[in-house]
């Protein structure tokens, strides 16, 4: 329901992400009927979305109507604070800023996913050099961490809309243009190790996958790394054995055939070639080394997401293929 402002008015507020220039034109179309129109893109992450509503970072509306602002300001004040703002501003700037903080982090990822590539041919560990470089302020942890590629609905969208506005607007977005190809290139890393590593012999080996959903605690499997590399291996004549926590049904449904969806993490192990970890759910972290190389009928883990340490695997006796990781001592 549209609450009314302070002058009567009725108030449509506009939650979803779309390109700028949208809310304004909606605006003009309902301005005879009465109605303003204000952006309020919501920020929201899968998995912690209601933690995210009680406490945002940050509040924004973009409106061109003082009394819609205020009207706002008054119903999101319970969630406000001095480090949660409440930032009024234009429309098209409340929309460019969900694209460009998606764009952003997106590029993120990409830049430590090519960083920990380059690790590896040079015979760097890209934890330690994120250790390094994590620690300069003007850099900071977040989103700098490897892995598999991103996936989910909002980073790949909103790259793909970001870049249909510059290039609508005549105006090149090189960056976020690469790290879009970057990610699709990164996607393609865990199958290329595998690859890598058997050979011809390839064809007919049993792959047990952990991980399908693009992100732990959810069952979003949109742009999901997992659903790459599951169709990479079906191609290559890879038999398949998967878990995931609660992503399953929306991959069987992807993939009906050729993928056994196993009760439980270690029965994935059973008589598999080698593991692909794609997901860091947090039971896949406390997972015992010694028992996973006992399960499979080779100790060897492709683990896209660094969840073990390397040294801690090879004295277990496994095979260990991290990203952007040193090889363990065994």
């Amino acid at each position: 329901a549209a609450p009314r402002t302070g002058t009567g008015k009725l108030l449509l507020v506009i939650k979803s992400t779309v390109p700028p220039g949208t809310t304004r034109r909606i605006a003009d179309r309902l301005a005879a009927n009465g109605i303003d129109v204000a952006s309020n893109p919501e920020f929201l992450r899968e998995g912690v979305a209601v933690r995210d509503f009680q406490v945002p970072d940050r509040v924004i509306v973009g409106t061109l109507d003082p009394a819609a602002e205020e009207k706002l300001r008054n119903l999101y004040q319970p969630f406000l604070g001095p480090d949660r703002p409440f930032l009024a501003m234009t429309p098209e700037s409340a929309e460019m800023t969900k694209y460009v903080a998606n764009a952003f982090l997106a590029t993120k990822v990409s830049f430590i996913n090519e960083m920990a590539n380059l690790c590896e041919r040079v015979g760097a560990d890209i934890n330690e050099v994120r250790q390094g470089i994590g620690h300069d302020a003007r850099i900071g942890f977040p989103f700098l961490v490897p892995g598999p590629g991103w996936g989910g609905s909002c980073f790949p969208k909103d790259t793909q809309a970001l870049l249909a506005v510059a290039r609508t607007m005549d105006c090149p977005a090189a960056i976020v243009e690469a790290a879009y190809q970057a990610n699709a290139r990164q996607k393609r890393v865990l199958a290329e190790k595998i690859r890598s590593h058997f050979g011809d012999s390839l064809r007919g080996r049993t792959l047990a996958v952990w991980g399908l959903a693009f992100k732990p605690e959810t069952d979003d499997i949109r742009e999901s790394p997992a659903l790459d590399l599951l169709a990479d291996m079906l191609g290559e004549g890879v038999h398949l054995r998967a878990f995931d926590p609660v992503a399953m049904d929306n991959v069987r449904s992807r993939f009906p055939e050729g993928i056994e969806y196993c009760p439980d993490a270690y029965a994935a192990l059973e008589g598999a070639d080698a593991l692909a970890i794609v997901t860091d759910w947090d039971e896949f972290k406390r997972a015992d080394l010694t028992e996973i190389a006992t399960r499979l009928r080779n100790p060897l883990v492709f683990d896209g997401r660094n969840l073990f340490d390397p040294d801690q695997a090879g004295r277990a006796g496994i095979t260990y293929y991290p990203v952007g990781r040193r090889q363990p001592k065994s």
